[in-house]
């Protein structure tokens, strides 16, 4: 008989939780069970099978499930009884990443006209950048804390005989790296992104850390942008290729910035419903309004209240609802202050 547990906790600022992942054998099968709460209080429990299913498939959903609450900080003790936790301050790297603002369809056109700028797909994951010395390799998220990150992408990345900080976006086990910080003794912000990705080009990534592809040309982006949006993917960046790498978000416009084929936006959770669902508001001048209900895929834990969560959505009303939200994630590298009104795009 095979069984896993696994107990994680994390702390930050008020938040002090624990999550427990357990893989048990039922019936000559397995299940996947999870427990959370605060830490010293009754834990909310739960299943991520319904049935029991072969050990096989059990096993891809619990490492599936540990990977992601790493990702959000999540971290483990030595031996799952006595507490190992890392709090915010200890978790600070004073590494930032650099951040876009979106533009409008109409303003595509002369983006992909212009080559000037070079174009990237907009992956849909958790912004994830990585760094690498002769004495430790961590993963560092948007917020410039360091989090849990799969094996597989950090061995791929210590396979690399060099020092670095790499910036990308993690989906899974996979780091789709599209744009460096530093390599050895040379901090690279301040060269061009064309230089910048001709380091990357050199370094020869393999396995779990992949370059993102890049189009130049009038032609060559105009057929990336009508693939990716065939195949439903999130979106594109525009980079100028004579850009400096820019930590922060500038005011407006910038000289990267992103376009996505359908919108998103950051929310509150403010009400927990029957039936999986989740009540959800923004903030208008640090008022909370709410904004709709949106459901949850058995497949995915519900979310708590006062939890961010993301959701995709088709348009929103004016001083009313979102129409059509769907569930994405939770995000636990967003603040509740940029939960705003301002991201929402309204029906015309």
């Amino acid at each position: 008989m095979k069984t896993e547990n696994t107990t994680l906790y994390y702390k930050q600022d008020r938040s002090d939780k624990v999550y427990k992942a357990s893989l048990e054998e039922k019936d000559g099968e397995y299940i996947v069970n999870f427990a959370y709460g605060r830490r010293g209080a009754t834990l909310k429990t739960g299943t991520k099978t319904q049935t029991a299913v072969p050990y096989e498939k059990a096993k891809k959903i619990y490492d599936k499930l540990v990977l992601s609450k790493a990702s959000k900080g999540y971290v483990p003790d030595e031996d799952n009884t006595t507490a190992y936790v890392v709090d915010l301050e200890q978790r600070k790297t004073g590494i930032h990443c650099q951040l876009l603002n979106p533009i409008e369809e109409e303003d595509v056109s002369a983006f992909l006209s212009d080559d000037e700028w070079w174009m990237q797909e907009k992956k849909d994951g958790k912004r994830m950048l990585i760094q690498k010395t002769s004495s430790q390799t961590i993963a560092i998220n948007r917020k410039g804390l360091s989090v849990g990150a799969p094996e597989s992408m950090l061995k791929s990345a210590n396979a690399v005989d060099a020092d670095f900080i790499i910036d990308g976006e993690a989906i899974d086990d996979k780091l789709f790296v599209f744009d460096i910080l530093s390599f050895n003794v040379d901090d690279l912000k301040s060269k061009s992104y064309k230089e910048r990705y001709a380091v990357l080009q050199n370094i020869g990534f393999h396995d779990e850390i992949v370059l993102v592809k890049t189009a130049k040309s009038t032609s060559e982006k105009e057929a990336l942008f009508e693939q990716l949006k065939a195949e439903n993917s999130e979106g594109v960046v525009f980079k100028k290729h004579q850009s400096f790498y820019q930590a922060g978000r500038p005011n407006s416009g910038g000289e990267q910035v992103k376009f996505k084929f359908y919108d998103t936006c950051s929310v509150v959770v403010t009400k927990i419903n029957d039936k999986r669902s989740v009540g959800v508001s923004i903030l208008d001048k640090d008022e909370e309004v709410f904004v709709g209900n949106v459901t949850i895929s058995p497949n995915k834990e519900v979310p708590k209240e006062n939890e961010i969560i993301e959701v995709r959505y088709l348009y929103a009303y004016k001083n009313g609802s979102l129409y059509q939200p769907t569930f994405l994630a939770v995000r636990e590298d967003i603040d509740r202050d940029e939960c705003v009104v301002e991201q929402l795009k309204y029906k015309r």
